[in-house]
C-alpha cells in the first residue's frame, strides 16, 4: 500500500542518467528561483510604510528616496551574486564563498543563516499568500493557518515529483503575476497623468516631527525585505542546463531588472494614492483596488499575488535541499541529506523543509508581522558574509577573472557594509518582536554542525585501516546464542539455519517457574534437539533482558565471538506487526547498544 501511494503521488523512479533531463532552462529557472524575490513585492513596500505611516502623512514622501536606496542595494547584490555564480558554478552561494575565503566557521554561520532563511521564506511566503486570499475573501481569515499548512504540503509533493515537473506547473503563476503587476503600474501611471488632482505631500527642508534618522534607517531596513530571495539563483546554479553559470547569471540579471522596476512602480503608486498599511488589507490590495476598483482585474491581481506568494516557497524547495546536500558532503549535516531520491531530487531535504515550515506556521499562526522579524536576520547575514568573502577572494587574486578587479572589490565592499548595517538595524529594532529567536538559533545550529563534523571525523579516524592492522587480528572461538520463548516452527527454523554456521550452538531459555522449565525440557527431547545445548535461567523478577545480558557478558569474557540469532515470524498483513515481536525488537536494540556481539534475525513468514 505504501509503495502504491508513493508511486501515485511522487511518480516512477528516474534513472541516474536522466538527471540532465531534470535541469532547468532560463525560462523555467526564472519563475522557480525568482518567485521568492518577486513575491516580496507584496510586502516590501508595506514593511517600509509601516514604519513611516505612524509619523504622519508628511513622512510618506520619504518612502521614495528609501525605495531608490533599496533599488541601488539590489543592483549591488545582483552584481555581487553574478560574480559568485561565475566563480562558484557548483552552487552553495554564501556557504561556499564564506567557507572558501573566510574559513569553515564563517561557512557554517552562512550555512545556518541560509537554512533558516529558506525555512522562513517558505513560512512567510505561504502566510503572505494566504493573507492576499483573505484580503479578497475576509470570511476565510479564521482558516488562514490550515490553508497555509495545506499549501506547504502541496508544494512539497510537487517538488518530490522532480524539478522539471514542479517548474512546468509553477512557471505560469509567476509570469501571470509579472503581467498583472506590470499592467497595474502602467494603468496607475496612465490614470495619474490623466488626473493631476492627487493630494501629494511634497518634501520639506526639515524632517517631519517625530521622524528621526534612526527611524529612516529602520524604514530602509524594513523595506529591504523586498530583497529577500535574490541569493536563490546563485545557490541553485547546478540546477540549470549547461552552460550552468552563464544561464544562472542571465537569470539573475533578468530577476534584478524585473524586481527593481516593479518595486519602484508599486512604491510610487502607494505614495501617489496616499496609501497606508491596514490590518485587514494589504498595501498591494489597496493599490489594486484604487486602480481597478473591485472589478475582475483587481481579483486577477489578488489571485496571482496569492499564487506567487504561495509558490514562492518553491524557491526554498530548490535551494534548501541542495545546500543541505553540499553541507552533508562536507560532513556538517547528516549524510542522509546528500542522497538523491527516486525522482533525482534531494527528497530528505525537501521533507525536512516542509515539516520545519509547517511548525513555524502553526507556532506563529501564519502571522506575517511576527514571522518577518525572524526572516531578515538570516538573509542579510548571508548577504554580508558572501560579499565579504568575495572581497577577500579578489584581494588575494584567487578570482578566475581579474578584469575590473578593483571595481568588483568596491561593489562587494560597499554591498557588505550596507547589508551589515541593515542586519544590525534589524537585530536592534526587531529584537523584542522575535529577532532574538534567530540570534539564539543561529549559534545553536553552528554548534550542532560543528559537533556533526567532529563526530564524522572521529568515526573516520576509528575506521581507518592502519598498515599493521592484520597483526592485531586474532581468531576467536565462535558461539551462536538462540534466545527462545518455547519450541515451535520459528525456533526449529532458526536452529536449522544455525547448524549451517560454524560454531557451538546454545539455546537460551528464561523461565518464570518450574513448570515452564519441565515443559521446555520435554519438548526439547520430543523434537530430538538434545544435540543442541539448552541453558535455562530462572528470572525471579520476570525480566528477560537482564538474564540474557548476564549470560552473554559471561561467555564474552571467555574471549569468544558471539552471534545472537533471534527467531522471529513475519505476519502476512502490515498491521499485524504491531501485535507481535515487541520482545525481539527490545532484545535487538539492547544488545546493539550494550554489547559487542553480532545480532541477526532469522525470519519465518506466516501465510495467513
Amino acid at each position: 500500500m505504501f509503495h502504491f501511494l508513493k508511486r501515485l503521488i511522487i511518480g516512477k523512479p528516474l534513472k541516474t542518467e536522466q538527471l540532465k533531463e531534470e535541469k532547468l532552462s532560463i525560462w523555467q529557472g526564472l519563475p522557480i528561483l525568482s518567485s521568492d524575490a518577486l513575491s516580496s513585492l507584496a510586502y516590501g513596500t508595506e514593511q517600509l510604510l509601516t514604519v513611516l505611516a505612524p509619523i504622519g502623512t508628511a513622512a510618506l514622501w520619504y518612502s521614495l528616496p528609501l525605495t531608490l536606496a533599496i533599488i541601488c542595494l539590489l543592483a549591488l547584490l545582483i552584481l555581487s551574486y553574478r560574480q559568485i555564480i561565475l566563480e562558484y558554478p557548483n552552487g552553495g552561494g554564501a556557504y561556499i564563498v564564506s567557507s572558501d575565503n573566510l574559513g569553515w566557521f564563517a561557512g557554517i554561520v552562512a550555512g545556518a543563516s541560509l537554512l533558516i532563511d529558506y525555512t522562513l521564506t517558505c513560512a512567510v511566503s505561504v502566510s503572505a499568500g494566504v493573507a492576499a486570499i483573505t484580503s479578497a475573501f475576509p470570511y476565510l481569515y479564521k482558516y488562514n493557518t490550515l490553508i497555509a499548512v495545506l499549501c506547504v504540503l502541496l508544494i512539497m509533493f510537487l517538488n518530490l515529483r522532480g524539478l522539471r515537473e514542479s517548474g512546468n506547473i509553477l512557471s505560469l503563476p509567476t509570469y501571470l503575476f509579472i503581467f498583472g503587476i506590470t499592467s497595474l503600474i502602467l494603468l496607475g501611471f496612465f490614470q495619474m497623468f490623466q488626473n493631476a488632482t492627487y493630494n501629494l505631500y511634497p518634501p520639506t527642508s526639515n524632517l517631519p516631527e517625530g521622524l528621526t534618522l534612526f527611524l529612516l534607517l529602520r524604514a530602509f531596513s524594513s523595506g529591504c525585505s523586498a530583497l529577500t530571495g535574490v541569493e536563490a539563483v546563485s545557490n541553485a546554479t547546478p540546477n540549470f542546463k549547461p552552460p550552468e553559470s552563464k544561464n544562472a547569471a542571465r537569470t539573475l540579471l533578468m530577476l534584478g531588472i524585473i524586481l527593481g522596476l516593479l518595486f519602484a512602480g508599486t512604491s510610487l503608486l502607494a505614495y501617489i494614492y496616499n496609501i497606508t498599511p491596514k490590518t485587514n488589507q494589504t498595501v498591494l490590495s489597496q493599490i489594486a483596488e484604487h486602480t481597478f476598483g473591485r472589478t475582475l482585474p483587481y481579483y486577477y491581481v489578488q489571485a496571482t499575488t496569492a499564487l506567487i506568494l504561495i509558490f514562492a516557497a518553491n524557491t526554498s524547495f530548490s535551494g534548501f535541499p541542495l545546500l543541505a546536500s553540499i553541507m552533508a558532503k562536507d560532513k556538517f549535516m547528516p549524510r542522509i541529506f546528500f542522497n538523491r531520491g527516486d525522482r533525482l531530487n534531494y527528497s530528505n531535504g525537501i521533507i525536512l523543509l516542509a515539516l520545519s515550515s509547517i511548525l513555524l506556521i502553526v507556532i506563529f499562526k501564519s502571522n506575517i508581522e511576527r514571522l518577518i522579524p525572524l526572516y531578515a536576520i538570516g538573509v542579510f547575514l548571508s548577504f554580508t558574509l558572501a560579499q565579504a568573502g568575495m572581497v577577500i577572494r579578489l584581494f588575494k587574486g584567487k578570482s578566475k577573472n581579474t578584469k575590473g578587479k578593483y571595481f568588483k572589490i568596491l561593489i562587494n565592499a560597499v554591498g557588505s557594509i550596507v547589508t551589515l548595517l541593515v542586519l544590525i538595524i534589524f537585530a536592534i529594532t526587531k529584537f523584542t518582536e522575535g529577532a532574538w529567536i534567530v540570534i539564539i538559533v543561529i549559534p545553536i545550529f553552528v554548534f550542532t554542525f560543528y559537533q556533526i563534523k567532529k563526530h564524522y571525523e572521529a568515526v573516520a579516524e576509528q575506521l581507518r585501516i592502519p598498515n599493521d592492522y592484520k597483526q592485531h587480528l586474532t581468531e576467536k572461538e565462535h558461539m551462536i546464542v538462540l534466545p527462545i520463548a518455547g519450541v515451535n516452527k520459528v525456533v526449529l527454523n532458526t536452529i536449522a539455519y544455525a547448524k549451517k554456521l560454524n560454531g557451538e550452538i546454545v539455546a537460551f531459555f528464561i523461565s518464570f517457574d518450574e513448570k515452564e522449565e519441565e515443559k521446555i525440557e520435554k519438548l526439547w527431547e520430543k523434537w530430538n534437539l538434545t544435540d543442541i545445548r539448552l541453558v535455562i535461567t530462572r528470572s525471579r523478577y520476570r525480566s528477560i533482558i537482564r538474564p540474557l545480558l548476564r549470560f552473554i557478558n559471561k561467555i564474552t569474557e571467555e574471549n569468544r565471538q558471539i552471534t545472537v540469532l533471534i527467531p522471529e515470524f513475519v505476519p502476512l498483513k502490515w498491521w499485524h506487526r504491531f501485535l507481535h515481536n515487541q520482545t525481539a525488537f527490545i532484545i535487538r536494540l539492547t544488545l546493539l547498544i550494550k554489547t559487542d556481539v553480532v545480532i541477526s534475525t532469522v525470519p519465518f513468514h506466516l501465510t495467513k
